[in-house]
């Protein structure tokens, strides 16, 4: 199964590195990786294979949703057909 991982907030050191460590730490294959920043706000968007995790989708949700709150950023991930489904008009 393949996710979406999108990351918004303000641009701070290591938020790159911090999602992926939760991510490597689940065994969770980060696959494409594009991200921007514009003045002080930083906006990501990876794409994962969860084919190998060690933890549940909604777990990995849940650490993300963590991280997020520590670090002041909005972290949320999606199943992939999901997100689909979201920007098909």
């Amino acid at each position: 199964m393949r996710a979406v991982i999108t990351v918004i907030g303000k641009d701070t050191v290591g938020i790159l590195a911090k999602v992926c460590t939760v991510c490597a730490n689940a065994n969770v294959n980060v696959t494409e990786v594009t991200q921007t920043i514009q003045q002080d706000l930083f906006v990501m968007i990876m794409m994962v294979d969860m084919d190998k995790a060690t933890i549940p989708f909604t777990e990995l949700q849940s650490q993300l949703d963590k991280l997020g709150e520590q670090m002041g950023l909005k972290i949320l991930a999606i199943h992939e057909e999901i997100f689909n489904a979201m920007h098909r008009i």
